[in-house]
């Protein structure tokens, strides 16, 4: 059975950081496509940044490049997302996502439909 366990969400001031932190069971990171994405009321979810090749090959949607990182542990089968200079508009239900490799040959735009095991999702917000 497939589990993802996120943390690491919170509340924090504009400009502030994050980690969250996705603990992945019953499937292996280092051969698999790992996704971070978020959604708001109203929203569609979308792709915030993947990851695969063991952590060789990575992709960020344009509104987070240079302020998010993500990147993986394997021997902890681990995937995080380190999030600086946070904005307002950052705030929003966190989901991490798993599925085979070839996954990530995906758009992040349209990531999220590629994706087949879901965590339960952590609250992010900031405040201006």
């Amino acid at each position: 059975q497939v589990q993802l366990m996120e943390s690491g969400g919170g509340s924090v001031q504009a400009g502030g950081s994050l980690r969250l932190s996705c603990v992945v069971s019953g499937y292996t990171v280092a051969t698999s496509c790992v996704g971070w994405f978020r959604q708001t009321p109203g929203k569609e979810r979308e792709g915030v940044a993947s990851i695969y090749q063991g952590g060789v090959s990575t992709y960020y949607a344009p509104a987070v490049k240079g302020r998010f990182t993500i990147s993986q542990r394997n021997a902890e089968n681990t995937v995080y997302l380190q999030m600086n200079s946070l904005k307002p508009e950052d705030t929003a239900m966190y989901y991490c996502a798993a599925a085979p490799s070839r996954a990530c040959m995906t758009s992040i735009h349209a990531l999220a439909g590629a994706m087949q095991h879901w965590g339960e999702g952590v609250l992010v917000t900031v405040s201006s």
